[in-house]
């Protein structure tokens, strides 16, 4: 009985193209988050931070994490953590929103 690599994992390059493309895309999200905040925008202030900061979060699991290229069962496991984040992030958000 041999021994051999059935379960083989796949490596997937990232090429220096991607990374940079990721790079001005950060900087750019960055730059927004920054501006945003100097900018009195009332209540959507907080929400237009946190949906920048979101995004720039999904950007850096799936390329610097390598999520992209992994099992159907991580992502549908990250996807379950996000929704509960949502949720509690949406109750948060009423109950700020709601006490005045």
């Amino acid at each position: 009985m041999s021994h051999g690599n059935e379960h083989a994992e796949e490596h997937h390059s990232v090429g220096l193209g991607t990374y940079s493309i990721v790079w001005f895309a950060l900087l750019a999200l960055t730059a927004i988050t920054v501006a945003v905040a100097g900018i009195n925008l009332g209540d959507y202030t907080l929400f237009i931070a946190m949906l920048v900061a979101s995004i720039k979060a999904m950007i850096v699991i799936n390329v610097f994490m390598h999520v992209k290229f992994d099992n159907v069962v991580v992502k549908w496991f990250l996807a379950v953590c996000g929704i509960i984040f949502a949720i509690m992030f949406i109750f948060l958000a009423f109950d700020v929103l709601l006490r005045y």
